[in-house]
């Protein structure tokens, strides 16, 4: 009786664990977010698929709806996969969903996925850290709360920021590195659709940032790695 919770990667099947698409062949039921996800979804031929994320105008359900039916199919002792995009913990109720399944008595597995964090900038040829550049790295969700982080702190400590499922919340948080003193010539990255045959990245600064419709899903890359490129061996920080 066991749900396996398994980070699906950026997007890209090949980038998927062996761990990851082993469970997905044998399972028999996976609940999965995004439509999107048809790529990683064709890793698992034969299991019932349940989508919970948000379909068209249709909203997600809620999240206790979601628990609740992962417990259901826990408590079958069939195959359960929860496919997570990225890594299951980060910028992820996995973490919720896992702590649900094991108050209820189901058994959890966590296979550990490369988020979207780390992947769609490598991706882009943008290393988050570089020794010359950016020692550190902050990730921050893209959620209506992002005023609640401490912005002159992160001006301050510099390095790089990534920005997670943040398109509604872009100029907002651009905005607020600029009032807490980020130079408005930093670099910005918007990345697309990361590993995906629709992969685009589009370069800007705080002050003229790249626009945030870029198809979903998008990541934000903050910082003088930003500008990086070491795929094409350039620098630009200029749109494309």
């Amino acid at each position: 009786m066991t749900v396996h919770v398994v980070g699906a990667g950026p997007g890209d099947p090949q980038l998927i664990t062996r761990r990851g698409a082993a469970l997905l062949a044998r399972a028999r039921h996976v609940v999965y977010d995004r439509p999107s996800m048809a790529g990683i979804l064709a890793l698992a031929p034969t299991a019932t698929r349940h989508c919970v994320g948000k379909q068209g105008a249709t909203p997600a359900p809620p999240q206790h709806e979601i628990n609740a039916l992962l417990v259901e199919l826990g408590r079958t002792g069939e195959c359960v996969v929860r496919l997570k995009a990225g890594d299951p913990f980060v910028v992820s109720r996995g973490s919720e969903e896992a702590l649900a399944l094991a108050r209820a008595g189901v058994g959890v597995e966590i296979v550990p996925g490369v988020s979207a964090a780390l992947a769609a900038p490598a991706a882009a040829g943008i290393p988050v850290m570089v020794r010359q550049l950016s020692r550190t790295l902050t990730v921050i969700a893209g959620s209506d709360d992002v005023e609640e982080v401490d912005w002159d702190a992160l001006a301050r400590l510099g390095g790089t920021v990534v920005l997670l499922t943040g398109r509604a919340v872009l100029h907002r948080v651009l905005a607020a590195l600029r009032a807490a003193g980020m130079p408005p010539g930093t670099p910005v990255a918007a990345i697309s659709a990361a590993s995906r045959p629709q992969h685009r990245t589009v370069r800007g600064t705080l002050a003229d940032p790249p626009p945030a419709r870029l198809p979903a899903p998008l990541t934000i890359v903050i910082g003088d790695v930003a500008a990086l490129d070491v795929t094409a061996g350039e620098v630009s920080c200029a749109h494309p």
